[in-house]
């Protein structure tokens, strides 16, 4: 990476917390996204420097747009949406729709999500089958039986 580094964001999914960071050139047009270290869009000598740039994220494939705006002279300005929404907004409507723990199994930090409106849970990255009755959801990791209530 270079110093052009303009804009960083976390970004709670189900499959895990994805870091986004955005270089931008403006002297030399550059635009470059990486996801969790791994680049995964560059474009050089971009002559309009305000814009949007679109991609996704995570296992789900959930869409992803950094917009650029000019804010005075040569100061801009980035924001990232995902699936249309602000991170902020999106971020309080996730908490809504989805509970997340994290355990310690054996010396093992363990991320569960559980998504409220499919019932699919989550663990480290990974969707798990479950099985679910009326009141109580289990599922097998790492030689544990776990319950959600």
């Amino acid at each position: 990476m270079s110093n052009d580094l303009a804009g960083v964001w976390e970004v709670a999914l189900s499959d895990g917390v994805h870091r986004i960071e955005f270089e931008h050139g403006t002297t030399t047009g550059k635009r470059v996204i990486y996801i969790d270290g791994k680049e995964i869009l560059r474009r050089d000598w971009m002559f309009k420097l305000v814009g949007k740039e679109t991609f996704t994220v995570g296992k789900s494939d959930a869409k992803a747009t950094i917009n650029i705006d000019a804010v005075s002279g040569f100061a801009y300005e980035y924001t990232l949406e995902i699936n249309g929404k602000s991170l902020k907004k999106y971020m309080e409507n996730r908490s809504k729709v989805t509970s997340t723990w994290v355990l310690n199994l054996d010396g093992i930090d363990c991320r569960v999500v559980l998504e409220k409106d499919t019932m699919d849970v989550w663990c480290n990255g990974q969707n798990i089958e479950t099985a679910v009755s009326v009141t109580l959801m289990s599922f097998l990791y790492f030689c544990h039986v776990l319950f959600l209530f």
